[in-house]
This record gives C-alpha cells, structure tokens and sequence, in this order.
C-alpha cells in the first residue's frame, strides 16, 4: 500500500473539520462555559489530530482524524451538551455548540470515508490483459 503523498480533498476536509471543531470549542470557552481544566482539552484534541492528520503519510491516518471527531461527538453527548444546540444557555453557546460540531461530525465521516477508501483495491481496467 502506497503512502498518500499529496493532500486529497478529503485530508483536507477532515483537517478544515476538526479545526472548525476547535474552533467552536473556543466560542463556547468565550461564551462562559465551564471547562474542567485550562485551556480547554477538547481544542487540544482537535489541533492535535488535525496537525497530525495535515503531516502524516501512511493510509491508515484519516482513521486518527475519525477517532478525532469520534472522542469529541461522544464526550458532547455525554456531557449532556445537546440541549445547547436550541439555545438553553445562549446564543453564543448555541453558535459555539453548532460549530463544534459541525466540524467535529465532519472529521468523523470524512475519516471513516477516507480511511476506507484507502484500503479499498483499485479496480482492474477490463482492457488489461492478465498475464
């Protein structure tokens, strides 16, 4: 399997999605919301796995970029974070609240979308002759 070697629409996607994810994250740490320790994990996360996605070469990468969206969708939902996205805190945690994510979701389904397509056999032409 052949590393990616240049960016592919959807590496680039995935890496848009997951700084719009932390993004959001400051909107909401703008806002007021309370956040276990500073500076916020969540952006730290994010950066992180969006920096490392934008670097690194092997096939299997988008996957980070997924578990990326992954960890911060399930830590939202956890948290008891959806009713902020009709506005029960403000409009600002609300804006903050889409925006995570918005870019959060498109990390995890861009990744999934480009890892497997990596790993996905390229089809054989049918002029090709088997030898």
């Amino acid at each position: 399997m052949n590393a990616q070697r240049s960016w592919s629409g959807s590496r680039a996607a995935m890496v848009v999605g997951l700084v719009a994810g932390a993004a959001g994250i400051a909107v909401l740490w703008a806002s007021g919301v309370e956040f276990p320790i500073y500076p916020p994990p969540g952006i730290l996360i994010l950066l992180a796995g969006a920096i490392f996605v934008s670097v690194a070469p092997w096939p299997w990468t988008p996957g980070v970029g997924a578990f990326m969206g992954l960890f911060v969708t399930v830590g939202f939902v956890i948290s008891g974070g959806p009713p902020n996205l009709l506005g029960r805190d403000g409009t600002s945690v609300a804006v903050g609240t889409w925006i995570q994510m918005a870019g959060a979701l498109t990390g995890l389904i861009v990744g999934v979308i480009a890892t497997r397509a990596n790993y996905r056999k390229p089809a054989r032409n049918r002029n090709e002759t088997v030898r």
